[in-house]
């Protein structure tokens, strides 16, 4: 079965590979009943690479995220979060 840790462990690396500062992507996670919730936390600089034109790229990793939980009778969900 894939834990929530998995998940996060797939978005950072997804999220690594198309950023230009890969030191500074973090994942938190938290549950809000059977939903896993996963905030992508990257550099002010690549929230742009992250989300994509019209949003397209963080809806990739969305639908990407909810196969790879749907698999295992999970539900997840994600946001991008920029440093402060």
């Amino acid at each position: 079965m894939m834990e929530r840790e998995n998940l996060a462990g797939l978005l950072e690396y997804l999220a690594r590979s198309l950023v230009d500062k890969p030191d500074s992507v973090k994942v938190e996670t938290y549950s809000d009943g059977p939903i896993a919730h996963l905030d992508l936390i990257v550099d002010t600089d690549d929230i742009g690479r992250v989300i994509g034109k019209h949003g397209r790229v963080a809806n990739a990793l969305r639908v990407l995220l909810r196969v790879v939980a749907a698999r295992n009778g999970q539900q997840v969900a994600m946001d991008v979060v920029d440093f402060e």
